[in-house]
This record gives C-alpha cells, structure tokens and sequence, in this order.
C-alpha cells in the first residue's frame, strides 16, 4: 500500500494544497467522486490519459488511510 500512496502528492503550489496523482494536476477527490458516480476504471483512464491503474487503487487507498486516521506515508510534498 505504501507503494501505491507514493503515487499521492500534497503541494500547496499545486490545487491549493489538495492530495493529487503525482506529477499531474488530477485531485484525488475527482477520482473518488467519478468512481462514486459510477464510473468504469476504463473510463477514467480514457478520460484522463495521463492517469495509470495504480493510481486509481491509489486514491482509494488514500482515502481509506485517510477514513482510518492512518499515518499517509508518501503524501508529502
């Protein structure tokens, strides 16, 4: 899992400080609500080109870490 959250960065030059994907400028929160909404994992990616599998299981580890009060290794600027 740790591996995965290494893929989740928080900068605050980058979205106001939000947790992103690393290296792009996609909030975990978009991912979360799109899955929410129904969206396919093919889907996403189609959408978002830039954006890998991983990083999918990615924002939902982070939010699960996150749920739990969980120490987030990886999310660091």
């Amino acid at each position: 899992m740790n591996t995965l959250l290494d893929r989740v960065e928080i900068d605050p030059r980058v979205c106001n400080g939000k947790p992103v994907i690393k290296g792009t400028r996609i909030p975990v929160s978009v991912i979360l609500e799109q899955v929410a909404e129904g969206e396919s994992w093919d889907q996403l990616l189609s959408g978002y080109p830039e954006l890998h599998r991983e990083d999918i299981q990615a924002a939902l580890f982070y939010a699960t870490a996150s749920l739990d009060h969980a120490e987030i290794r990886g999310a660091g600027g």
